[in-house]
C-alpha cells in the first residue's frame, strides 16, 4: 500500500508534499500536529511504511514523536524536515531514530527521491522479517526451501548460489511486481555496499541468466523470469 504519514503545521508544505506523494503512488495520511499524529499511529497500531515530521509541531514535537516512533517500531522509516540553519536539528533527529532528513526548502524531485529510498529499505527488511517466520516460499512448480538454501522444481533440486538464491527469494515473495535492477540490488548487496552500479548491474544480468539456464524449460524464451524494458524484471508462475 505504501503507507505514509505526513505531520507538518504549515499548511502550504503540508499540501505540496501530499500532492507529490500521492502523485508517486502513495497513500497519504496527513496531520498538522504531533500529538493528532500519535494518536492516529496508536489507533492504526503503527501500520505505515514511513513517517515525515516537521520538527517544530505542536501538541508534540517532531523530535519527541521520533523517539516514541522508534520505541514502537523498529521497521517504519522516519524522515525529519528541518530549517537550513538548523544543524543540531539533523544531528538529534539521527540520534532519535529518524533514518533521514530533509532541509527545507526542498525541491520535490529531492524529497520524493529521500522517500522511495527509504521505502525500498523498509520493504526490503520488512520482507526478510516475514520471511524469518516461513520455512518455504512456494509458487507454481517452485518450492524454495528458506532454511535449508535449497529450490526445488516439482521434485527435481536446482543448485544455486548464494547470489541465486537470494533474488529467487526476492522474486518468489514479490511474484507478477516489477522488481527493477536498483531493487535488486538493494535487496542483495544492501543500501551501502561499495561496488560500482554499472558492475552490480553486469552482475545481476549474469544471474539473471544463469537463473534462466537453470529454471526455465526454454531459457530463450522465458516463462518466469520475465525482462520489462526500460523496468527491470517481474516473475510469474
Amino acid at each position: 500500500m505504501k503507507k505514509i504519514i505526513v505531520a507538518e503545521d504549515e499548511l502550504a508544505i503540508r499540501e505540496f508534499i501530499v500532492i507529490n506523494l500521492e502523485r508517486a503512488g502513495y497513500n497519504v495520511t496527513e496531520c498538522d500536529d504531533g500529538l493528532v499524529a500519535w494518536n492516529i499511529l496508536e489507533k492504526n497500531d503503527f501500520d505505515f511504511e514511513i513517517a515525515v515530521l516537521d520538527v517544530m509541531m505542536p501538541g508534540m514535537n517532531g523530535m519527541e514523536l521520533c523517539k516514541n516512533i522508534r520505541k514502537r517500531s523498529k521497521t517504519m522509516g522516519i524522515i525529519i524536515l528541518t530549517a537550513k540553519s538548523r544543524e543540531m536539528d539533523k544531528i538529534s533527529g539521527l540520534m532519535h531514530g529518524a533514518d533521514d532528513y530533509v532541509v527545507k526548502p526542498f525541491s520535490p524531485s529531492e524529497l520524493i527521491a529521500r522517500i522511495d529510498a527509504l521505502y525500498r529499505r523498509v520493504a526490503i527488511n520488512s520482507q526478510r522479517e516475514e520471511n524469518k517466520l516461513r520455512e518455504t516460499v512456494e509458487s507454481g512448480d517452485f518450492s524454495l526451501n528458506l532454511v535449508r538454501r535449497s529450490l526445488k522444481k516439482k521434485d527435481k533440486v536446482i543448485g544455486l548460489s548464494k547470489i541465486e538464491f537470494q533474488i529467487m527469494e526476492y522474486f518468489l515473495s514479490n511474484p507478477n511486481q516489477i522488481l527493477s535492477r536498483k531493487d535488486i540490488l538493494n535487496h542483495v548487496w544492501g543500501q551501502n555496499d561499495n561496488k560500482k552500479e554499472m558492475e552490480k548491474n553486469k552482475i545481476i544480468d549474469v544471474n539473471i541468466r544463469r537463473l534462466r539456464m537453470k529454471i526455465e524449460d526454454n531459457p530463450s524464451h522465458p516463462e518466469h523470469i520475465m525482462t520489462i524494458w526500460g523496468s527491470g524484471y517481474k516473475w510469474e508462475n
